[in-house]
C-alpha cells in the first residue's frame, strides 16, 4: 500500500467559519511534502485531520489505508509522528527532555509508573543526537530554549518510528543559525532510506528543507496548487497563494522569495 493520505473534497466548518473547504490531497510513500499559505489559510487544520486528531465536516480522509470514522484513531495515532507548539503546552516544564522523548512509546506527556527497555532509552538519546540536542538529554525541558524545544519534539515525534511525520511550523521562533542547524537535521532525515512520509507546514520558503519533493499550496481553506515542488515553486503559483507578486529563486535545494518589481528605501 503505497497511499499514505488520500482526501475526497473534505471540508471543516466551525460554526460560519470554513477552515478547510473541498480539500482533494494524494500522498504517498517515499515523498516529502511542504505545505505554504498565509495565516489563516487552513494549515494547522490540514495537520490536524491528517494526524487523526480531527475529523472533516463533510468529505472522507483515508490515513494510512484507514477511513477516519471507522477506525480506532488510537491505533491510529502512534503510526503518526507529530511536532507542534500545541505539544509544547502539555510536556511537564519538570520533565527531562530524555524523558519528553522516550515516553512518545506509550503517548504520554509526564513520565509516570511506565515501564520502559534499555533499548527505549537507547533510542530517545540517539534521536536526541540525531537534533544536536544530546547532551540536554537530563536537562528540564522547561529550561531549554525555543529552539532547543523545537529539536526535542521532532526527536519525540520519531521515537515510534512512525510511518508519516507531520511537522507543523517547526521553524517558527528559531534564530537564524537555530533555523539552518534544525533544516540541515531535516534535510539528512529526508535524505535516509527508511525516512517516514513528511508533511511540514511554513508561512516562508526559507523553511524549506533541501530534499522535499512536493509543495502544496493553501488559501483560504483551498488548494490553489499542489504537486512536485519545483512544478508549484514558481512566481504565478507563490503570487496566488500570498495574494503579492513574488520572485522566486532555488539554489541546491532551498529557495527564497520577494517581492517582485523595484525594491525602494527608506524615503529620506
Amino acid at each position: 500500500m503505497n497511499e499514505v493520505f488520500r482526501f475526497e473534497e473534505v471540508s471543516v466548518r466551525r460554526g460560519t467559519k470554513m477552515l478547510l473547504d473541498s480539500i482533494t490531497w494524494q500522498v504517498f510513500k517515499g515523498e516529502h511534502w511542504v505545505v505554504l499559505g498565509p495565516n489563516g489559510a487552513g494549515k494547522t487544520t490540514l495537520m490536524q485531520v491528517a494526524g487523526a486528531r480531527l475529523h472533516p465536516t463533510s468529505g472522507t480522509a483515508h490515513i494510512l489505508g484507514h477511513k477516519l470514522g471507522r477506525v480506532d484513531v488510537f491505533s491510529l495515532r502512534p503510526r503518526i509522528g507529530l511536532a507542534s507548539d500545541a505539544l509544547t503546552d502539555r510536556i511537564p516544564h519538570g520533565e527531562t527532555a530524555l524523558d519528553a522523548v522516550v515516553t512518545a512509546v506509550h503517548a504520554v506527556t509526564g513520565r509516570w509508573r511506565e515501564v520502559y527497555s534499555c533499548e527505549d532509552l537507547d533510542r530517545a538519546q540517539a534521536l536526541l543526537d540525531l537534533f544536536n540536542v544530546g547532551d540536554l538529554a537530563r536537562r528540564s525541558f522547561g529550561t531549554l530554549s525555543e529552539g532547543e524545544r523545537k529539536r526535542v519534539q521532532i526527536a519525540r515525534a520519531l521515537m515510534s518510528n512512525p510511518e508519516v511525520l507531520l511537522l507543523d511550523e517547526p521553524s517558527a521562533g528559531l534564530d537564524l543559525a537555530g533555523r539552518e542547524d534544525l533544516l540541515a537535521a531535516l534535510t539528512a532525515l529526508a535524505d535516509a532510506p527508511s525516512s517516514p512520509v513528511m508533511v511540514l507546514v511554513t508561512h516562508h520558503v526559507e523553511e524549506i528543507p533541501a530534499g522535499f519533493t512536493h509543495m502544496g499550496l493553501l488559501r483560504e481553506g483551498r488548494f490553489t496548487a499542489a504537486g512536485p515542488i519545483r512544478a508549484i515553486a514558481t512566481p504565478i503559483h507563490l503570487s496566488t497563494a500570498f495574494g503579492i507578486a513574488l520572485d522566486i529563486t532555488e539554489d541546491r535545494g532551498r529557495w527564497t522569495a520577494r517581492a517582485a518589481g523595484p525594491q525602494k528605501g527608506p524615503s529620506r
